[in-house]
């Protein structure tokens, strides 16, 4: 699994979650959707995107990485 797959998929898990919330909850919990939202926003215009540091810190390949692995 890569960098950009786990980004997606941890992304879709707490959209579906914090919506489960405010279905269940409170209303307040589409302030954790918006906030997942306007990251996933900024990421796409900076490249900046704090999981995939740590996803690269712990050692999980990009696709460009395993590209390049399998090309080898």
């Amino acid at each position: 699994m890569t960098v950009e797959r786990i980004i997606v998929i941890f992304a879709g898990t707490f959209i579906l979650i914090s919506v489960a919330l405010t279905h269940f909850h409170h209303p307040y919990w589409l302030g954790l959707t918006a906030f997942i939202g306007a990251n996933l926003l900024q990421s796409g215009f900076t490249g900046f995107c704090p999981l995939a540091i740590i996803m690269k810190k712990l050692g999980v390949q990009t696709e460009s990485q395993k590209a390049l692995a399998t090309k080898n």
